[in-house]
């Protein structure tokens, strides 16, 4: 029985070393890669054989990677904030608020959810033009200022709260937005965290949109930076795509392993008896 007990223990262990070699192989690999020294061949070896960060200093100089990585960092600061405040808002009233039509609003906005970008993206790309939106910050965030995922995700977290925290902040005073503000909210901070996690990923990767919106280097992002990188491609380019790929990595790698944490979140025991 113990043989069996141990056999079973290493088969699992191995399936997942395995897993985690083809998930973490290929980062692995770029990052190596981008270690490498100019005199170095891209397939000569996969550990560098002489180390430097040169790749990552000529990202900035010669590849404008700064600029780029500037403009992505000031969309994505403003998106993810705006989506968390008007998708909480929204969900709100539609999770605790009767009125009518409600299930037909909810609907509606579960529906978009279903619809791809490609769909809508040609009169969204003329609405911008005509609100003079192209080529500027509020132009690349519209599509993430308020989305039917982020109200979705929030109508289910507020769901779960009990309602006798909300109907004992109502018999003290308290107002409807000083219930969300000070109950409902604080109380959906995981899933606050969550939704700013997909909204940050999301914002920070984008590469239709911002393709389509943008037509001056200056406000190019990460991933159409990296785009550009790729369609001059050669083996001494290599290097340099790669010091550019781990460099865009490194903030959504920081952003999940400090607010892994807040992911797990109940409201267990917030009622006595």
């Amino acid at each position: 029985m113990q043989t069996k007990k141990m056999l079973n223990k290493i088969f699992v262990y191995l399936i997942m070393i395995f897993i985690a070699c083809i998930t973490v192989g290929p980062f692995l690999i770029t990052l190596f890669m981008s270690l490498k020294s100019p005199s170095e061949g891209i397939y000569e070896s996969i550990l560098p054989q002489q180390m430097t960060f040169s790749n990552y200093i000529d990202a900035f100089e010669k590849a404008n990677f700064g600029q780029y990585l500037l403009n992505t960092v000031i969309v994505t600061a403003l998106a993810v904030p705006l989506n968390l405040v008007f998708c909480s808002l929204a969900a709100y009233p539609l999770a605790r608020m009767d009125f009518r039509g409600r299930e037909v609003v909810l609907t509606l906005i579960i529906a978009t959810m279903m619809v791809p970008f490609q769909l809508y993206m040609a009169p969204l790309f003329q609405l911008t033009g005509n609100l003079g939106l192209r080529n500027t910050y509020f132009g690349l965030i519209i599509l993430q200022i308020a989305t039917a995922f982020g109200i979705y995700l929030m109508r289910q977290s507020y769901i779960s709260i009990p309602k006798e925290l909300e109907e004992s902040a109502f018999i003290d005073g308290a107002n409807r937005f000083q219930v969300w503000w000070k109950i409902v909210l604080p109380l959906s901070k995981p899933t606050l965290i969550t939704l700013a996690i997909y909204t940050f990923t999301f914002t920070w990767g984008d590469y239709l949109w911002p393709l389509l919106n943008i037509t001056t280097s200056e406000m190019n992002t990460i991933s159409i930076g990296l785009a550009k990188l790729s369609q001059n491609f050669d083996g001494a380019n290599m290097k340099l795509i790669s010091a550019a790929s781990i460099l865009s990595t490194i903030p959504t790698l920081l952003i999940f392993i400090f607010l892994q944490k807040y992911f797990v979140g109940t409201t267990d025991g917030a009622i006595k008896g």
